[in-house]
């Protein structure tokens, strides 16, 4: 199946939601490439981006599954060679 490279950019508003989302993304784990995450203590917040290389199907599924976790923005961005 035909993959895309993609980044889901991550906005944890709150601590509460972070097992949620590991196990998330545990689940997918094997079309990770990379991850990133950069806390905002004072804030309490967290901005985390994915590198995912899968087909779009399963990158979708991904950033709607974390988007529908509470206090979780999500947004998506596809590279246009596929």
């Amino acid at each position: 199946m035909e993959t895309r490279l993609a980044l889901i950019g991550i906005i944890l508003e709150n601590k509460e939601s972070t097992p949620q989302l590991n196990a998330v993304l545990h689940e997918y784990a094997e079309y990770i490439v990379g991850r990133m995450g950069v806390p905002n203590v004072k804030e309490g917040m967290s901005v985390i981006s994915i590198v995912v290389d899968a087909p779009e199907k399963v990158t979708s599924a991904l950033s709607g599954k974390i988007g529908m976790l509470p206090y979780v923005g999500v947004t998506t961005m596809y590279s246009k060679k596929s």
